[in-house]
């Protein structure tokens, strides 16, 4: 079942990942209604944790940002930040990036993850100016694929980023990333993520970098 929605999360918490008990939550979030697959988040310097869900509907997408997740940010104690994001909205623009989410066979298992949100207000999508961006993101070292998301009733830009290594991902996000903001006279938000330490607890939810 191809997914209609994604769900970005993050927790304001600060914890290695080998203390996040990442396979009871597992289990719980396997439950929910039109989950279909998450890639588990640790963010690099701070240690949040997170990640990017897949759904097979925008109303269940909806239903796990203000049902299931802010009790899951209660039982820690700590506040949260989600987005939900129009999956179908941009399935071209993330197939001519290879994105895995759209059926690209992963060739490279990813060392980080890069996330961005530029604040634009972009309806609809296929309007703004991934045609023109695509065949520069493509030229950044080390990038494996990208999935563009754009926000639900915000219409915010965004991806969602694999990379090769750490290095190339802390390149891409401190030195190109903003530069492209700049072009569109933009705010942004970038997060980077390590990829290696959440392997497992991502391919036990289906993600797809993992094949």
């Amino acid at each position: 079942m191809s997914q209609k929605s994604f769900v970005y999360t993050e927790l304001q918490i600060s914890a290695p990942f080998d203390q996040v008990p990442w396979q009871q939550i597992n289990e719980t979030i396997k439950t929910k209604p039109g989950f279909l697959n998450k890639t588990w988040l640790s963010g690099v310097g701070n240690n949040s944790a997170g990640g990017i869900y897949a759904f097979d509907s925008i109303e269940n997408a909806q239903a796990f940002v203000t049902d299931y997740f802010p009790a899951e940010a209660r039982n820690f104690g700590v506040a949260q930040t989600t987005r939900v994001f129009d999956a179908t909205a941009t399935t071209d623009a993330s197939i001519d990036m290879n994105s895995v989410h759209y059926g690209a066979s992963p060739k490279t298992t990813p060392a980080a993850f890069v996330y961005t949100e530029v604040q634009l207000h972009v309806l609809p999508f296929d309007n703004g100016p991934w045609r023109a961006f695509n065949p520069v993101l493509k030229q950044q070292p080390g990038l494996l694929s990208k999935t563009w998301l754009s926000g639900l009733h915000t219409g915010t830009v965004g991806g969602f980023y694999a990379f090769d290594s750490l290095e190339n991902a802390r390149k891409f996000a401190l030195d190109y990333f903003p530069g492209e903001a700049k072009t569109l006279n933009a705010a942004f938000y970038t997060r980077v993520f390590d990829a290696q330490v959440t392997e497992a607890a991502s391919r036990d939810m289906a993600s797809p970098f993992y094949g």
